[in-house]
Formats: structure tokens, sequence, C-alpha cells
């Protein structure tokens, strides 16, 4: 059986790739930073700060996991883009590929980012969009991923990195677009948003996770754009929400700045993806806004 570790398991993406890894029957070991409570008896979870080498040693020699989906890294809202803690994650990276390795894994899948791309490019592609080192998150991330290409290829590990682009779904931070313009809503409150002319590629966390799963899988080596391959108006996704609630009247478009540094158009390539991982999105964006409103019906505080 695959003995499969997951860092960061106690996130937004980790939680749902939890569930799909138990419900294909994979040995899941799961860590996390903080105690988890009431974990599935078919999951066996960890308490480690991945930032102690130390703590990194001993849950690899521990588990001793075949296989590796690294999800954990610096996630602070509004101060993860320039937070020198990227910088610690570079080493931590490594560290816990490097002892993958060294104890037997076989196969590590990794979390990366479309912020490593220059995005004044547009439409992203692996092999052809060049990078950007202008945020601590771009820069260790795009360092991470080249060690971690060069390191495989020495040793003969089997790797992938899949670089996520616009999330949304149950759970997000509720500072974010999608919650924010729900909460609002469901208030009765305005809800402020940019002019939402720009296009960007979302795709429902539950996907990006079985994507993720996908990729695991796979036999495919180095980065995969994690996304659509359909990038739509922003304000397009803020519309939806708003006719579902049935309150159009209180979405103000243009009243938020649009940062003149970000693009107006973001797009993925995803033929990697859709041919070589052979793995397409479950949800279609009215179902996901739909489950997310569903959510925040139910949750919101």
């Amino acid at each position: 059986m695959k003995r499969v570790l997951v860092t960061g398991a106690n996130g937004w993406i980790g939680r749902h790739v939890i569930k799909i890894l138990m419900e294909k029957n994979y040995e899941v070991h799961a860590v996390s930073r903080s105690k988890v409570e009431n974990g599935s008896l078919k999951c066996k979870w960890y308490e480690a700060d991945l930032l102690q080498v130390q703590e990194t040693r001993n849950l690899i020699q521990t588990v001793k996991p075949t296989h590796l989906l690294h999800l954990a890294w610096e996630s602070t809202p509004g101060q993860y883009w320039g937070s020198l803690n990227n910088y610690l994650w570079v080493q931590a990276s490594m560290e816990l590929i490097y002892h993958f390795g060294k104890y037997g894994g076989k196969r590590a899948v990794l979390a990366g980012t479309c912020a490593e791309y220059d995005w004044k490019y547009g439409y992203l592609s692996e092999d052809m969009t060049p990078c950007s080192n202008k945020t601590p998150y771009a820069a260790t991330k795009n360092a991470v991923q080249s060690l971690i290409h060069s390191f495989s290829e020495t040793v003969g590990l089997s790797s992938a990195w899949g670089r996520i682009f616009f999330l949304y779904g149950p759970r997000e931070h509720s500072a974010r677009l999608v919650p924010s313009v729900i909460t609002s809503l469901l208030k009765n409150r305005e809800a402020l948003c940019t002019h939402g002319e720009q296009y960007r590629d979302f795709l429902h966390v539950q996907d990006v996770a079985d994507a993720f799963v996908a990729l695991l899988e796979s036999n495919i080596q180095g980065r995969v754009n994690i996304a659509s391959g359909h990038s739509i108006q922003v304000k397009e996704m803020i519309d939806k929400i708003a006719n579902k609630l049935g309150k159009p009247e209180l979405i103000k478009l243009g009243a938020i700045p649009f940062s003149e540094q970000e693009p107006l158009f973001i797009g993925a390539n995803t033929k990697l993806l859709r041919e070589e991982v052979k793995w397409s999105p479950k949800f279609d964006l009215d179902t996901g806004i739909d489950q997310t409103i569903s959510w925040w019906e139910k949750n919101r505080v």
C-alpha cells in the first residue's frame, strides 16, 4: 500500500486532499503545526513544526512515506506575499524532500503558485513563460521548485510541482473576494469591489485538491498548472453571486481601486493537466458558487 505523508493537512486544500486519499484507500499520514482534534481513524495525525529541522527529520524517520504531498507554507492572509517566513520555508522544504528521499520516498508532489510567473505575459505556460522574483513569496517558491528539480534528477526521485491559480470555495478566508461579497450580501450590506474587468482563472478548492491527488498518481515530472483553463472577468463571478442571492443592487463595482501593478488578463495553459495528468474539473462555476453560498449561509458569523 502507498504510504502518503501530507503536510499542511489541516489547511484549506489539505483537508480535502486527506478526504480524497482516504476514499482511495491510501495509508494516509497527516502533519499539522497544531493538534487536530477528532481526526479520522483512517488517517494518522502528527503534530510537528516543519520549520524546526529536527522535527522534520523525526517525522520522516517515523513515517517513512513512499509518497509525499507538500502543501505547507507561509499562508497568513494579507501577509504571506511579503513575509520573511517565506525564506524559512526554502530550508524547511529541502530538509523535508532530502529526508523523504533518504528514507525510501518514491514520488513527491509540491504546491507552487501562479505568482511564480511574470504576470505581464498574461497567458501563463509552464515551459514558456518567464518567472518573477518580485516578492518573497514568488522568489522562494521559484527557488524551491528549481532546487527540487535538481535534487530529483540527481537522486532519481519522481517529483512534480503544481502551480495553483485562483481558488474559491467553502472555508475561504472571509476577507477574500468571494466570501467578502457573499457575507456582505447576506448581511444586506454593500459589497465594495474593484471595477471587476480583470480576467482570472478560478478553480473550486475541492477540484484543486483532486488535481493534486491526480498529479500524485501520475508519472509526470516538473511544473504543472493547476487551473480550470478558462479565465472569466471578476465581475462575472460577482454578478453570479449577487443574482443568486437576489441582491444585485448592493454590488458597488469600482468602489475599490484596482492595482496598476496587476494585469487585466491572467490565464493558464492547462494542456499538461488535461492531456498528461488526464484531469478536468468536476465543479462548474454555478455549482461551485451555489455550494459556497450554502456553506456561508450555514456558517456565517
